[in-house]
């Protein structure tokens, strides 16, 4: 007779003629008129109209007062109001279709015992079930808004988790600027004290890298294309300021080029192995970057033959430490950054993560 099978949040006849409450009640109506149609003495149509009828009235009914009065006493619930509303409904809009029915001239429905005999028992039928229907309907409404509120949490929470994540990793690739800069320019300073007669074109190099580099640093992803680009730069001005203690290979998939990749990542591990490998040695080392495509990971591995853990220290300065926490909020726990020591001598660190291109 009376459904209402979700909330929304629409207000007026909107709400209550919304397609779904509308559909539920036109084919519950429906199979009732269709079942009591079948001893109905005026007709088959007749009874299944008539049931129709009184089930779109009495769902506009439980609409009216699922928001009429807007304010209710303390003590009165608006489920109990709807459903006493639509069960005390149920003469009147039955008493009114039969007077709409009624040929005019012939005589009150009243007044005839057949006819009184169907409205009886299509009110009886009414009052008995509309109730229960109206009940049901709450509880699915109910039910619906717990779903929608659930819902409207559940993406509230991922937004303030997605919001904070950002605001981190932003910080993280703060501190990488100055990290990143400071060590470089520390490098140059080391070769201009030494009189170096490649200062001046180091100092060239630079200036040209960092225009190339510095705006990258605070995008959320760049490409492993660009990576690579910003490292071999990178290792050619390494290798400009110490031309006999430094040897590098650089090994990549074509692959791998469009794959996403935090800014710096590579940058970050190749400038590790330099400043705590290569730099603390006598005899310098060499440096071997291989970037891989393993099915639906991407495998970094960075090598050097330099100074090794013992010399470089544990935590092998805060470059690694703020690479690992970057990976760890971009990729989650599908990313892995491992630390080893050579076979002979030097450092070996791999990084894994999903390859992913870059969209856009």
């Amino acid at each position: 007779m009376v459904a209402a099978i979700e909330l929304h949040p629409r207000r007026g006849l909107a709400l209550a003629f919304n397609r779904e409450r509308l559909l539920f009640t036109l084919i519950f109506s429906f199979a009732w008129g269709a079942l009591i149609g079948i001893g109905w003495k005026s007709g088959w149509w007749s009874a299944v109209v008539r049931v129709v009828a009184l089930g779109v009235v009495l769902m506009l009914v439980f609409g009216l007062f699922e928001q009429w009065p807007r304010r209710l006493p303390r003590w009165l619930a608006r489920w109990v109001l709807q459903v006493v509303a639509v069960a005390v409904s149920v003469p009147f809009i039955t008493a009114s279709i039969w007077i709409v029915s009624t040929p005019a001239g012939a005589p009150p429905f009243w007044t005839n015992s057949d006819r009184m005999v169907g409205f009886s028992a299509l009110t009886g039928l009414g009052v008995f079930l509309s109730p229960w229907v109206a009940l049901g309907a709450l509880v699915r409404q109910r039910e619906a808004l717990a779903r929608e509120q659930a819902l409207a949490l559940d993406l509230a929470r991922s937004e303030m988790e997605r919001q904070a994540l950002d605001a981190r990793l932003n910080l993280l690739q703060a501190q990488v600027a100055p990290h990143f800069l400071f060590n470089t320019l520390a490098n140059i300073q080391a070769l201009v004290d030494a009189g170096s007669p490649q200062a001046s074109a180091v100092l060239r190099s630079l200036v040209a890298y960092l225009r190339a580099a510095v705006p990258r640093l605070h995008e959320p992803a760049t490409t492993l294309g660009q990576e690579l680009e910003l490292v071999r730069a990178y290792l050619d001005l390494m290798k400009m300021r110490m031309p006999d203690r430094l040897q590098f290979e650089l090994l990549a998939d074509e692959s791998v080029h469009g794959l996403r990749c935090p800014p710096m990542t590579l940058l970050t591990l190749v400038e590790n192995a330099v400043r705590h490998g290569i730099d603390p040695s006598e005899d310098g080392g060499s440096i071997k970057v291989s970037v891989l495509r393993q099915g639906e990971r991407c495998r970094i591995e960075v090598q050097d033959n330099g100074a090794g853990l013992q010399s470089a220290g544990q935590g092998l300065g805060t470059g690694l430490a703020a690479l690992r926490e970057r990976l760890q909020l971009v990729f989650g726990n599908s990313a892995q950054l491992v630390v080893a020591a050579g076979k002979t001598r030097g450092v070996n660190v791999k990084v894994e993560f999903p390859a992913r291109e870059v969209v856009g």
